[in-house]
């Protein structure tokens, strides 16, 4: 039976409950975390958002307290008063902030009964995930999860704080806007009042933000919902959180400078971490060139170097053929991976070859030569320009990649991840920041023929590559930047086109006909005609930075009620069914045909 708090006001959080307050009468209330029956006193653990306190119920000082104390089980919900004192000195228990004392309870209020929970609500638990989110509402009360979200809070403090400190202006942007189906899939709304339009839940506020850097807004700053219809991974979600900003009358170095004091704020705040300024930059060639990806992981070396010259009259002829048809040969130095079985080895050339690879050559260091496939084919010149150049010692293992420059790129960048794995390279506590910059303005797809924006078509290119616009898109570069953190991209912005000619070039770059571009950007292009500012950004993902700052393995853990790779929510169980009343006043109808 519920009672009431009718005459009751808390007092104290549990977690404050200390040596200053003892012989002083306290009120708390929480849920209950364990109950135990010693014989005469019962003890309560009661739990709130701050912590634990051991409670105490003595028969002898109120029985009918006592008694009651019987019937509690565990996320009971309880309002208790009583006296603090000191834990006997064998009973103290250091691993507690609240461990030197207990509260005695002279009255205790059963505020909301519980039914046995499904699992139970302590962090070494080993609950299947799905059922965790289906009852997200009792796995939030965990504490290291609970935690996840006190470290968010103060995220997103310290970012509203730094922003503003800075100059920035908080605006909200729409959340119903138009469609401009370019990137990802939009989650598309449709219009009750409109019958057969549809407003799209925005992928970004980008138009908007620059918009009002074109309304004389000059800094803004908005922590915002995204929406995305695309596939998901453990750091992908349908519906994400931006720290979305822009600046006028800035260069890329001044945007950069901005971000890096927001991040190192965002460390030395949440961490107590300094991070040393400014940060390394790598041009995105560089970047894929010495690690594959345009997203490095720089706690670790494993750099990719560039060999093709050692082998240009080899009898190695699967370097030799590579290297003839415009290719590049490219090695990985794997210090200490001599101790891989013969197993591990096939292992990985076996990923290589998942990867699109047509093989993975390689080679052990060892004290008296080289040992693997590839040896009998090299020359002692070969293996000693390899030695010297690839700085190996006996104990390592050389791994070779022969092929296109992009394919090459990508499989030893899988393979130098993999590699960082399996030799635990990896500190969990260490963090590695880096800029990349200076990406391809365009990507041309096969399948379209036709070229693709790399970030958006509002990115400016860099000025000595604007003679390129035309002849050659593929040449330019952009002047945009990401912040990349231990592999993942966090943060991604450019300066943006201010010059209503220069966006015609680049839509023309990208085959639009102005047809398209006054159907998908007519206002945006209206509004650059009449005295857009000089400007850039930045997006930063807030879920992947609490994901990283709280050493969580999934951006799930980091946001309150997440969707699952389905894009489900096993709480809610959306997306779910309508009713036809509701599709009828949309002028909708469902193709059955289309159900799976």
């Amino acid at each position: 039976m519920s009672e009431s708090m009718a005459g009751l006001k808390r007092t104290h959080y549990c977690a404050e409950i200390n040596e200053s307050l003892l012989d002083q009468q306290v009120v708390i209330m929480g849920w209950v975390q364990h109950r135990r029956d010693h014989g005469g006193l019962v003890f309560i653990d009661l739990r709130d958002r701050t912590g634990l306190v051991q409670t105490v119920f003595n028969p002898q000082e109120d029985p009918a307290t006592h008694e009651k104390s019987h019937d509690v089980r565990a996320e009971y919900v309880l309002a208790l008063v009583g006296r603090v004192r000191r834990r006997p000195d064998d009973m103290v228990n250091p691993k507690l902030p609240t461990g030197g004392v207990e509260v005695f309870i002279k009255e205790l209020r059963v505020l909301n009964e519980a039914q046995t929970p499904p699992f139970i609500v302590e962090d070494h638990a080993d609950v299947n995930e799905m059922v965790r989110l289906r009852h997200r509402y009792l796995d939030l009360r965990r504490p290291s999860v609970l935690q996840n979200f006190v470290l968010r809070h103060k995220a997103a403090k310290i970012t509203r704080d730094y922003f503003s400190d800075n100059g920035f202006l908080e605006v909200e942007t729409p959340v119903l806007t138009k469609s401009t189906p370019e990137g990802a899939r939009d989650y598309l709304v449709p219009s009750r009042l409109n019958h057969g339009c549809f407003y799209a839940l925005p992928q970004s506020p980008q138009l908007f933000k620059q918009l009002l850097m074109m309304g004389g807004m000059d800094r803004y700053c908005q922590i915002v919902k995204c929406f995305r219809d695309e596939d998901l991974r453990a750091d992908r979600q349908p519906e994400f959180t931006q720290v979305d900003l822009e600046m006028s009358f800035v260069s890329q170095e001044d945007v950069m400078e901005m971000l890096e004091g927001y991040i190192s704020e965002l460390f030395a705040k949440t961490l107590d971490r300094e991070l040393v300024r400014p940060f390394p930059r790598l041009s995105y060639d560089e970047a894929m060139s010495r690690y594959g990806v345009d997203k490095p992981d720089l706690r670790y070396g494993l750099e990719i170097v560039d060999i093709g010259h050692i082998f240009q009259n080899s009898r190695a002829q699967v370097f030799v053929d590579a290297l003839d048809k415009g290719g590049c040969v490219r090695a990985i130095r794997a210090p200490g991976a001599g101790g891989f079985s013969r197993k591990q080895l096939d292992d990985l050339v076996g990923f290589a070859i998942w990867l699109g690879a047509k093989g993975l050559a390689w080679l052990r260091v060892q004290a008296d030569g080289f040992q693997g496939p590839l040896a009998k084919f090299l020359s002692d010149e070969e293996k000693s320009r390899l030695l010297a150049e690839l700085q190996a010692e006996v104990g390592d293992v050389l791994f070779f990649g022969a092929d296109s420059p992009d394919m090459v790129a990508h499989v030893l960048g899988q393979i130098r991840l993999k590699l960082a794995e399996d030799l635990s390279l990896v500190r969990p506590d260490a963090y590695a920041l880096t800029w990349v910059t200076d990406f391809p303005m365009f990507e041309y797809d096969v399948l379209t023929k036709r070229f693709e924006a790399k970030h958006h078509p509002f990115t400016s290119p860099r000025e000595e590559d604007l003679q390129y616009l035309e002849s050659d898109p593929g040449r330019v570069k952009a002047q945009a930047y990401d912040l990349v953190l231990n592999g993942s991209e966090i943060g991604g912005g450019s300066i943006r086109i201010h010059n209503s000619d220069l966006q015609a070039r680049v839509f023309a770059a990208l085959g639009l006909s102005q047809e398209q571009i006054r159907e998908k950007f007519g206002f945006f292009v209206d509004a650059l005609k009449y005295g857009a500012p000089p400007h850039g950004g930045c997006a930063f993902g807030l879920d992947r930075i609490v994901m990283i700052l709280a050493g969580a393995g999934s951006l799930r853990d980091v946001i309150a009620f997440p969707k699952t790779q389905k894009a489900a929510c096993p709480l809610t169980e959306a997306p779910s069914d309508v009713a036809e009343r509701q599709l009828l006043e949309l002028g909708l109808t469902l193709d059955k045909s289309l159900e799976s």
